[in-house]
């Protein structure tokens, strides 16, 4: 192993994650042969086969899932190592690896806009996903710090909440209940719904509610993202629990509005987490702790109330 390089481990690292030569070649631009070589001198080194494929997939060998553990201790260590070498320099340059739940785009771009202006050597990997992709993420150690409304209790790992994330009841603004106040929950029964895709944490909480409180509501549509759901509202289509953050995008004339119901909105948190065992780089902890920190500026009632009509201010 001593002729081994890092180009060779690179290399072998980015089939193994791919599943694929292919797909390899083209995320590190370079010709499929070249990958195969590589792999091929790496496996000589080692003297135990790295893969093996079964028709047309590709799986890594008992060897291999050790070497893809090395590497991934490799690549994370001198990845440190730089950064520790440009924080010495008096500088922050390096990459922030984050991986945040899908309703979380509408306020993590804006911190990390602001975040690069003053760390302009940094540069950000963002994964914007659902919360089963976050837990394979999660489990395959992809990410320095994943943001998420409900942390998954199976792994082990160090959260801590930052931010307010209100679920609240979402309407056409010509819906029969936009004009009432205080509105008993169980004028939602038979009411038509447009409901998050099974393993959200947004649905979990409110089919929870809805059951604490006897309410049945007609599930019209499943629908697995925030910006579907708004058009569907729009459309006529059902009613629906969101988020407000999901809001903070609507103009002026929005057709959408939030109604006033009793046991609403659903106090939830946003919670930033990373894994128990992880150690996190010179950038990873700057960043958390400037979300920390400018996070209550960002409360989604300040931005929802800068310029919107005032049913939408709940």
């Amino acid at each position: 192993m001593i002729q081994t390089t890092l180009h060779q481990l690179k290399v072998f690292e980015t089939v193994a994650r791919n599943g694929s030569f292919t797909r390899a070649a083209e995320e590190l631009f370079i010709t499929q042969p070249t990958v195969s070589s590589q792999v091929k001198q790496l496996t000589k080194a080692v003297g135990l086969p790295l893969f093996e494929q079964i028709g047309k997939s590709l799986y890594l060998t008992e060897a291999g899932k050790e070497l893809v553990e090395t590497c991934q201790d490799v690549f994370e260590r001198l990845g440190n190592f730089e950064m520790k070498v440009a924080d010495l320099k008096g500088t922050k340059q390096g990459q922030l690896k984050l991986a945040v739940i899908t309703t979380a785009k509408y306020f993590i771009p804006r911190l990390l806009g602001s975040f690069c202006q003053k760390y302009p050597g940094i540069d950000i990997a963002l994964k914007v996903t659902n919360h089963q992709e976050i837990k394979k993420r999660m489990l395959n150690n992809e990410d320095d710090l994943y943001v998420v409304s409900h942390p998954p209790q199976e792994i082990d790992l160090k959260s801590q909440p930052f931010l307010d994330n209100p679920l609240v009841v979402v309407a056409n603004h010509k819906h029969r209940l936009s004009h009432q106040k205080n509105i008993d929950i169980s004028n939602l029964n038979e009411e038509p719904f447009i409901m998050r895709e099974q393993g959200s944490g947004t649905r979990e909480a409110v089919l929870s509610l809805f059951k604490e409180n006897q309410v049945s509501v007609k599930v019209k549509l499943e629908l697995g993202s925030n910006e579907a759901i708004k058009q569907a509202i729009a459309g006529g289509l059902g009613i629906s629990v969101l988020s407000e953050h999901c809001l903070i995008s609507e103009g002026q004339f929005s057709e959408l509005t939030i109604l006033d119901i009793q046991h609403f909105p659903i106090e939830r948190r946003w919670y930033v987490a990373s894994l128990t065992e992880k150690k996190l780089s010179i950038i990873a902890q700057t960043f958390l702790d400037y979300l920390l920190e400018e996070s209550p500026n960002i409360s989604p009632p300040k931005m929802i109330q800068a310029g919107r009509k005032t049913q939408l201010s709940s």
